[in-house]
């Protein structure tokens, strides 16, 4: 009758490291679920008129994004499906909810509904593309192919939280529709964007930890402002950086100029 308890503790040890990978595992995939919550609740919430709640759930959902890919990396547990899941979460939390934010806060009903519909309906449809592009170039990129989902949908959800008011004039709805759609072109455009793997988890640099304490720092006192200038400084970084590259290419030789 002792064989089976011999046999039985000497499996023990190795059941719980194959549970141990199994949770590892499951780890990123569930702020990837936590980031697709986010993107639900800020519909929902849009739906009924809280339209600063659907911004901070966006924003929210941001960061979820960020963290899944870094866990990931680090517990070595990346995988076809966390791809498709964090994919299909996106369309959702980026590109599907902050559509109806904006529809619902900026355009309706200070210009035309067919025209709302289509701006709202043309940032949605361009985040998939730019979705399905990534997917097709996934790898270790140093820069991104057009704006980022998250960053589009984080500069719509950072305009409605610093202003806070739904807007109710045509003209700056008119505004907001050439924002709107400016982000969208942007998204399946050719211009390139920072990655941000530099400053992910794993980095040990002392100048990224105080940069990010001094942005925590500056999130909590002025969270509005901050979240607003962060918002636009990283869409207008690809455009800065194609015309620097134009402008450096153009410089002329110095040499021409030699006696």
């Amino acid at each position: 009758m002792s064989e089976p308890l011999e046999s039985s503790e000497k499996d023990a040890p190795a059941v719980k490291p194959r549970r141990l990978r199994r949770s590892v595992f499951v780890l990123p995939s569930l702020f990837t679920v936590a980031n697709l919550f986010c993107g639900y609740f800020a519909i929902i919430a849009t739906m009924n008129g809280r339209y600063s709640e659907a911004a901070i759930a966006i924003a929210t959902a941001i960061l979820l994004d960020s963290m899944d890919g870094s866990i990931a990396r680090l517990t070595n547990t990346t995988s076809e499906f966390g791809l498709q899941l964090d994919s299909l979460s996106d369309i959702i939390s980026f590109g599907l909810a902050p559509s109806i934010l904006v529809l619902k806060w900026g355009f309706l009903p200070n210009i035309d509904t067919r025209l709302a519909i289509a701006a709202a309906f043309a940032f949605t449809i361009c985040g998939a593309m730019r979705l399905a592009r990534f997917n097709v170039q996934s790898g270790n990129l140093k820069h991104f192919v057009g704006l980022p989902i998250p960053a589009a949908g984080g500069m719509i959800a950072s305009i409605v939280y610093f202003f806070k008011e739904p807007i109710s004039d045509p003209l700056y709805a008119g505004i907001m529709v050439a924002v709107t759609l400016i982000l969208a072109f942007l998204m399946v455009g050719s211009l390139r964007y920072n990655s941000m793997k530099g400053v992910a988890l794993g980095k040990k640099s002392h100048l990224t930890v105080l940069i990010i304490a001094l942005l925590f720092v500056l999130i909590y006192s002025w969270s509005r402002e901050t979240l607003l200038i962060l918002a636009v400084s990283y869409v207008v970084s690809g455009p800065f950086l194609k015309v620097y590259g134009i402008l450096r290419r153009k410089k002329p030789d110095e040499t021409n100029f030699s006696a």
